[in-house]
């Protein structure tokens, strides 16, 4: 199991890439479901500004930027823990082993999202999309996991 700091700091590149990752499938699939990029992210920032930021439809400081650091923040810690539980693994450098570990993580964070978690801290985005688009978000949510534990051990 990796120490917490080198898992910090790997999870610190981790979450970036699940967060923009993620985030530019909210926007992909914001459009083609809720007519707006931005609607998906706005609709995170619920935890703060109530149902009205799931209403919003257009770019927003108010609404987009804080659902995005919201989202940010919670793809940072889940990347945490991707690196503390499974960091040794990774360091093997077998692809498959990370994209499993990348599902697997990506999955136990959708569970404790819909399962777990009060519906006031739920992420917000399946105000604004379908199931199956849900899915969509996790599974690049896990292909950013993915991306950044390769990037964080290339041979450099």
């Amino acid at each position: 199991m990796s120490d917490w700091t080198t898992s910090l700091q790997r999870g610190l590149v981790g979450g970036a890439a699940s967060s923009i990752v993620s985030t530019a499938a909210l926007a992909l699939l914001g459009r083609t479901e809720a007519g707006s990029a931005f609607a998906p992210t706005n609709a995170v920032s619920h935890w703060i500004w109530g149902d009205e930021a799931a209403e919003h439809d257009g770019f927003s400081l108010k609404y987009t930027i804080t659902g995005y650091a919201i989202h940010h923040v919670s793809a940072t810690f889940w990347s945490v823990l991707f690196e503390k539980l499974a960091g040794e693994k990774l360091d093997r450098k077998d692809l498959r082993v990370t994209l499993a570990a990348s599902a697997a993580t990506s999955a136990i964070s959708c569970f404790v999202d819909y399962k777990l978690t009060p519906e006031r801290l739920k992420p917000g985005y399946e105000k604004r999309l379908s199931k199956k688009s849900l899915a969509g978000v996790y599974a690049a949510f896990a292909v950013g996991l993915a991306l950044g534990a390769v990037v964080l051990r290339r041979k450099g």
